[in-house]
């Protein structure tokens, strides 16, 4: 259960560094990582994809999608590789064990380009630990994990955040929420019609045209971006480009040391051998046993697609600076995703950076909203000039120091 004394152990452990659950899928990520990683979540853009395409921007080379600088377990040798004495006895175990914990949100900020070749370090801490009132169990703990990812020697590059929301109340009541939901099959016009919105958005992407901040106008609506219908198909895809993410899902001999080493992540199939739990995202009597009509994505996918919506909508020479995002409801295959937007607020950021937020979202074909969010990004302007890049919190060189600087804007604002 939670206690005062769970949540004051918790609180002692913000900001201290600790190895990553998983080793990065990208060493030294380049044109083919920055690609394999793109068309992942169906992002053909040539700014990551066409290395001779990128030389002719503002970059002077293919840069990274923003999912990949930082995307959990793409990139980053941990710079904390083992703890030792009272550092080791503080993080072990978890102080709210036996606590429901539901993966809720994400919040991410990038401040430099990732540029081919370069070698990226990051640091892993939990930065902030906040009370709340939870709409099942009354009280509930937000817990923020951070991730800092620099290039090494410099710069800084981004920091991502996951909220796990950690509350007491029963799985079977958000199972029983999913029973009454039918995945109705599409007709052939119906196919046809998203195929055609998805072929066209080509036409729509900002790409070399810049879209400059004299332009817009609070209230504009950003072209639509289909994603769907989702298939199994689909989630192999993703895959095949980010990895198998941050439970360390291995093939054959590698899967025996991980169910040797991780024995309650397994359940039996009906030939009695053991699978990891992420089956039920490409199994669908997997998901139902856990009370889904169907399998299901991973939110981070759905994060993907808005970042997709938020850089086909800028173009090459805008930076998209901060984006968050939560996770509402269950994205099934079979779904389809229409990834929409508009501009809420137009403004000078830190003093004299051109600056337009937006409010970013997910729906899907029953008329749900999943996947609420929002997004800051920097223009390029016709009085000020073009886009100069945030600054790193807090003035920060470092991953430890980017940490400390997350970790006392959490405790400043309550938040991200």
């Amino acid at each position: 259960m939670i206690t005062d004394e769970g949540i004051a152990h918790l609180r002692r452990r913000i900001g201290v560094a600790r190895p990553h659950s998983a080793p990065p899928r990208y060493l030294s990520p380049n044109e083919d990582a920055f690609r394999h990683v793109a068309l992942a979540y169906g992002d053909d853009n040539p700014l990551w994809c066409d290395p001779s395409y990128g030389r002719g921007t503002r970059w002077g080379a293919a840069i990274a999608p923003p999912h990949l600088v930082g995307g959990d377990t793409l990139i980053g040798e941990d710079e904390v590789t083992r703890l030792e004495g009272e550092v080791r006895e503080l993080m072990k175990g978890d102080p709210l064990g036996g606590v429901h914990a539901f993966y809720s949100g994400s919040y991410r900020e990038w401040w430099n380009p990732l540029l081919p070749g370069t070698q990226v370090t990051r640091r892993n801490a939990l930065v902030g630990v906040i009370e709340k009132e939870g709409q099942f169990a009354g009280r509930a703990v937000h817990e923020w994990f951070g991730e800092v990812f620099g290039a090494k020697g410099g710069p800084m590059l981004s920091g991502q955040y996951r909220l796990m929301i950690r509350a007491e109340r029963e799985k079977a009541r958000e199972r029983k929420a999913n029973v009454g939901i039918e995945i109705e099959p599409y007709t052939d016009e119906q196919i046809d019609a998203i195929e055609e919105a998805v072929l066209g958005e080509r036409d729509r992407r900002r790409g070399a045209e810049p879209r400059w901040w004299e332009d817009v106008d609070e209230g504009d609506e950003l072209p639509q971006l289909v994603k769907g219908p989702l298939r199994v198909t689909d989630m192999i895809v993703w895959h095949a480009g980010v990895g198998m993410g941050l439970y360390g899902v291995s093939a054959l001999r590698q899967n025996v040391d991980h169910h040797r080493r991780m024995p309650k992540f397994f359940k039996r199939d009906r030939l009695n051998i053991p699978d990891v739990q992420q089956r039920l995202h490409w199994d669908d009597e997997w998901a139902q046993r856990a009370g889904n009509p169907a399998s299901y994505d991973y939110g981070r996918m759905r994060e993907v697609w808005l970042i997709h919506l938020c850089t086909d909508w800028m173009g090459d020479d805008a930076w998209l600076w901060k984006l968050d995002c939560q996770f509402r409801k269950f994205n099934y295959v079979g779904d389809t995703h229409w990834m929409k937007g508009r501009v809420t607020r137009k403004y000078l950021a830190e003093g004299d950076r051109p600056a337009v937020d937006l409010e970013i979202w997910g729906e899907n074909q029953r008329g749900d909203v999943t996947t609420p969010g929002h997004a800051s990004i920097l223009l390029p302007s016709r009085e000020h000039g073009a886009v100069r890049l945030p600054d790193v919190p807090g003035g920060a060189t470092t991953c430890q120091g980017t940490l400390d600087a997350l970790a006392e804007r959490f405790a400043e604002r309550g938040g991200a």
